[in-house]
C-alpha cells in the first residue's frame, strides 16, 4: 500500500509542477493570486515527493522485494544502514533522490523569497517546477522506482559491495544538494533574463543560493575523494575518473559565480558575466548528470548503462540547457554591462580569478568529452588520463594562487599594486621562510614540491595578513587590535577562513603527492617489513563472518619511529548473495599523516602487503572542510542569509 501511495504522490507532484510552470511562465505580471498559487504549489511539491520518498525508503528498511528496486538493489542481511542507503544506490533511486532535493529548494525559495519582487519570484518557482515536473516525468517514464514485481521474490539479489559503506550515505547526498541547488541561480538567472530585473539587488538575491550549494558540493567532493581513497584499496584520493571530473566542473564553475556575484553586487559590474556563469554551473549539474547515467563511461561511479534512458537525458539536457541559451543570447544585447572599473582594483583581481577558473573548466571539460566525442564521430579510442589533468591544471592554478592574496587588499574601483606589494612584503617573506623550513625537512627529494609549498603557504599566510591589516596589528595597541578583529564583518572572516583552507588543501596535495612511499611485499605470520620507519609486523589471521559477507582478516603491528606500538587490521571480504570480493583497508593516523595497509590475494603461504605512508595527506579534506566551514559562517550574515531583503521602493532596472 506504502508503494501505491509513494507513486501516486510522485505523478500528483509532477502534474502540480506542469501547472505552477504553465501559469508562472504565461500570467507571471498577473494578480499577486497567481504568486501565492506558485508558493504554496512548491511547498506541496516538496511534501508530495517527500512521500514518494519515504515510501521508497520504507521499502528498502523492510526489504518488501515486491519492490523490483528492492529486489535488484538490497538485501535482508544487510544492515539497516545500508538497506537505508541502497535507496540511492542505484539509478531509479539516485533520480528520486534528485527530484525530492529539487523541490526542497523551490519549497525554500517559497518559504524564505517573501521580500523579493513578484514577478521575480513567480517566474524562478515557475521554472524550478518546470525542472521538477522534466525529471519527475523522466522518473515516471523511464526510470520508475515503484515498478513492482509479481510473484514476489524470496530474497533480493544485494547491493554492489563497494557501496555498503557509510560513504553512501553521506557522499551522493551532499553532493546532490549542492548539484540541485545550483538550479535555484540557474531558476533565478532565467527570471531575471526573462523580466529584466538583473541588478545589484538581483545578484544579492541569487548570493546566498550559490553559496549554500557550493557549501554542499564542496563537502560532497571531499567525502567521495576520501571514500574512494579508503574503500577502493588503491590509496589514491584523486584518479581524475570522468565521473570525478563530472562533480569537479561545476565546483569550479561555481567558484566563479560566486565572486562573480560579489562583484555584481558591491559594484554593479559583470552583470551579463554573472548571468551566463549562473547558466553554465547547472548546466554542468546537468551534464554530470548524463555522464553518469547514460552508460556511455565506465566507471565504478556509474550507476546505469541503459543507452535510452542516456538519450531521453540528453534530451532533456538539449532542452534545458539549449533554452535557456537561447533566452540569454535573444536578452544580452537588451542588457546594461554595469559599472566601469580599473584593471588594478578588487574588481580586476576577481575578474582575473574568473578567467583562470572558467578556463580551467573549460579544460577539464575537453579533457573529459574529447575520447568520448572522438569515439562517437570517429570510432577511434583514446584515453586521456592524469599526466594531461596534472600538467594542465597546475599551469593554470599557480598564477591564480599567486594573485589571490592580493584581491582582498585592493580597493574597489581602483587600486594601488604597488602600495599593496609592500603591504604583502611580509607575508612573503613568511611564505618564503616556511617553504625553505617545509623542503628542508623534506629531503629535497622532489624540486618542484618547492614550489608548491610556497603556494600553499603563501595562500595561508596572505589569508591571515588580510586580517592581520584590516586589524593594524602592529600599528596600534594589542587591545585595539583584537577588539577591531572581534568587529570585523563575518564576510571578511569567511573570505580569509575559505582562502586559508584552500592553502591547507594545497599543502596537503603536494606532501601526498610529491612525498608518499611504498612498500610492496609478501609477509607471513610473524614476519616484518618496514617503510619511512614504521615498522609493520603481520600477528594475525583470523576468518569471521559478518552480517551478509564472510572475511578474512589480518591484523597487523605497527611501530612508530617514536616507538609506539598500534594494532590496524585489513580486511579481504566477499559478499554472500553476489559472490563479489572487496578488500577494507587498515589505516593509522599519526598527527596529520597516515599509514595505509591494504592486504591482497594469498602468496606461498603468506599474503601480499601493500603498504602506503602518505605525510599530511589529512591536509587535503581538512582543507576543503575548513573552505565549507568558511561558507557556513558567510551564510549567517544577515545580508546574506537564505532570502532576500526588504524590497526596496526605487529599483534600477537592468534593461537598456
Amino acid at each position: 500500500m506504502a508503494i501505491e501511495l509513494g507513486h501516486f504522490a510522485l505523478v500528483l507532484a509532477v502534474a502540480m509542477a506542469l501547472v505552477t510552470a504553465g501559469l508562472g511562465l504565461t500570467l507571471w505580471r498577473g494578480a499577486a493570486w497567481v504568486t501565492g498559487f506558485a508558493r504554496q504549489a512548491a511547498i506541496l511539491q516538496f511534501v508530495l515527493v517527500g512521500i514518494a520518498f519515504a515510501a521508497l525508503i520504507q521499502a528498502f528498511a523492510v526489504s518488501d522485494f515486491s519492490l523490483a528496486l528492492a529486489f535488484e538493489n538490497s538485501h535482508s542481511d544487510q544492515p539497516l544502514i545500508y538497506k537505508i542507503t541502497s535507496t540511492w544506490g542505484n539509478h531509479e533511486g539516485s533520480i528520486l533522490l534528485w527530484v525530492f532535493i529539487l523541490t526542497l529548494f523551490g519549497g525554500a525559495v517559497a518559504a524564505f523569497g517573501r521580500n523579493l519582487p513578484r514577478d521575480l519570484l513567480t517566474l524562478a518557482l515557475a521554472m524550478q517546477s518546470l525542472l521538477v515536473a522534466a525529471f519527475g516525468g523522466f522518473a515516471l517514464f523511464t526510470s520508475n522506482p515503484f515498478a513492482r514485481l509479481n510473484p514476489v521474490p524470496i530474497e533480493g539479489r544485494d547491493l554492489n559491495p563497494i557501496l555498503q559503506d557509510i560513504g553512501l550515505a553521506i557522499h551522493p547526498p551532499l553532493l546532490y544538494v549542492g548539484y540541485v541547488g545550483f538550479s535555484v541561480c540557474f531558476s533565478f538567472a532565467v527570471a531575471a533574463l526573462i523580466s529584466g530585473r538583473i541588478d545589484a539587488a538581483w545578484a544579492r538575491w541569487v548570493r546566498p543560493w550559490t553559496l549554500a550549494s557550493w557549501l554542499f558540493l564542496t563537502l560532497g567532493i571531499a567525502m567521495g575523494s576520501y571514500w574512494a581513497y579508503y574503500e577502493l584499496g588503491w590509496g589514491g584520493w584523486w584518479f581524475w575518473d570522468p565521473v570525478e571530473n563530472a562533480s569537479f566542473m561545476p565546483w569550479l564553475a561555481g567558484t566563479a559565480l560566486l565572486h562573480s556575484a560579489l562583484v555584481m553586487e558591491k559594484r554593479g559590474a559583470l552583470k551579463i558575466w554573472t548571468i551566463f556563469l549562473a547558466i553554465i554551473t547547472f548546466s554542468l549539474s546537468l551534464l554530470g548528470t548524463f555522464l553518469v547515467r547514460s552508460g556511455i563511461l565506465t566507471s565504478v561511479h556509474s550507476f546505469a548503462s541503459d543507452p535510452t534512458r542516456g538519450i531521453v537525458i540528453l534530451s532533456l539536457l538539449a532542452a534545458v540547457i539549449g533554452g535557456a541559451f537561447v533566452l540569454f543570447a535573444w536578452r544580452a544585447p537588451a542588457l546594461s554591462t554595469g559599472g566601469l572599473f580599473a584593471p588594478v582594483s578588487r574588481e580586476g583581481a576577481l575578474v582575473l580569478n574568473n578567467l583562470f577558473l572558467a578556463t580551467a573548466t573549460a579544460a577539464v571539460l575537453v579533457g573529459t568529452l574529447y575520447p568520448l566525442v572522438l569515439d562517437a564521430a570517429t570510432g577511434m579510442r583514446i584515453s586521456v588520463g592524469a599526466p594531461f589533468f596534472n600538467l594542465t591544471f597546475s599551469i593554470l592554478m599557480t598564477p591564480l594562487l599567486v594573485v589571490m592574496p592580493f584581491g582582498p587588499f585592493l580597493a574597489w574601483k581602483r587600486g594601488d599594486l604597488l602600495a599593496v606589494t609592500g603591504r604583502l612584503a611580509a607575508a612573503v617573506a613568511v611564505a618564503l621562510a616556511a617553504t625553505v623550513i617545509a623542503f628542508l625537512l623534506s629531503g629535497f627529494e622532489v624540486p618542484l614540491a618547492a614550489l608548491g609549498f610556497f603556494l600553499g603557504f603563501w595562500v595561508m599566510i596572505g589569508a591571515l595578513a588580510d586580517l592581520a591589516d584590516r586589524v593594524r596589528a602592529g600599528r596600534i595597541p594589542p587591545g585595539d587590535s583584537f577588539r577591531r578583529l572581534a568587529g570585523l564583518p563575518r564576510s571578511a572572516w569567511s573570505t580569509a577562513i575559505a582562502h586559508f583552507g584552500l592553502g591547507m588543501s594545497v599543502i596537503g596535495i603536494v606532501c601526498a603527492s610529491s612525498f608518499s612511499t611504498e612498500n610492496i611485499t609478501t609477509l607471513h605470520r610473524g614476519e616484518a617489513t618496514s617503510l619511512s620507519g614504521y615498522s609493520v609486523t603481520l600477528a594475525s589471521e583470523q576468518s569471521l563472518a559478518g552480517p551478509n559477507y564472510d572475511a578474512d582478516r589480518i591484523t597487523l603491528s605497527v611501530t612508530a619511529p617514536g616507538g609506539m606500538t598500534r594494532d590496524v587490521s585489513s580486511e579481504k571480504r566477499v559478499y554472500r548473495a553476489s559472490s563479489q570480493p572487496t578488500t577494507e583497508a587498515g589505516i593509522l593516523t599519526y598527527g596529520l599523516s597516515q599509514l595505509y595497509i591494504a592486504v591482497g590475494d594469498p602468496s606461498d603461504g603468506g599474503h601480499v602487503v601493500r603498504i602506503w605512508y602518505k605525510p599530511f595527506v589529512l591536509l587535503i579534506w581538512l582543507g576543503a572542510v575548513v573552505m565549507a566551514m568558511a561558507g557556513a559562517l558567510s551564510l549567517t550574515d544577515r545580508r546574506l542569509r537564505i532570502g532576500a531583503p526588504a524590497r526596496k521602493r526605487h529599483t534600477a532596472g537592468a534593461v537598456e
